[in-house]
């Protein structure tokens, strides 16, 4: 067995809600306020006091968010937050799987018309 990598521990314990949850939050304050209420503020850095909604992320001292909030990081966050999040339909079409029928039913349309032309010459009845 070998020893477990650091770099993936400290990774996924960095990690951050997503950015449409983010603008989820952003959208409605009853979603934000489930969030935080899932943790107990006594676990919470400044006893859950001081939060970038943006980031998603809590903070030890007011002096420290507000350096936050100068910062380039945030305001890379602030940044991707204004473009809207992609849809679930907008994943799929990214990878290939499609919703439109269209063309697939003017394919069936089509074979019944010439099902229609055939009945009509009188080839079908010479078949059989």
């Amino acid at each position: 067995m070998g020893i477990p990598q650091k770099s993936t521990r400290t990774k996924t314990r960095r990690r951050l809600r997503d950015l449409d949850q983010i603008s989820a939050d952003l959208r409605s304050p009853k979603h934000l306020a489930q969030h935080k209420s899932l943790k107990a503020p006594e676990d919470l850095p400044g006893l859950g006091q001081y939060y970038c909604v943006e980031c998603a992320k809590w903070f030890e001292s007011e002096h420290s968010q507000i350096t936050h909030l100068k910062g380039s990081t945030h305001k890379r966050r602030v940044k991707a937050l204004k473009d809207e999040p992609y849809t679930q339909k907008e994943a799929e079409a990214a990878i290939g799987l499609r919703t439109d029928n269209g063309p697939r039913q003017a394919a069936k349309d089509n074979t019944q018309n010439m099902e229609v032309e055939m009945e009509d010459s009188g080839l079908l009845e010479e078949a059989t």
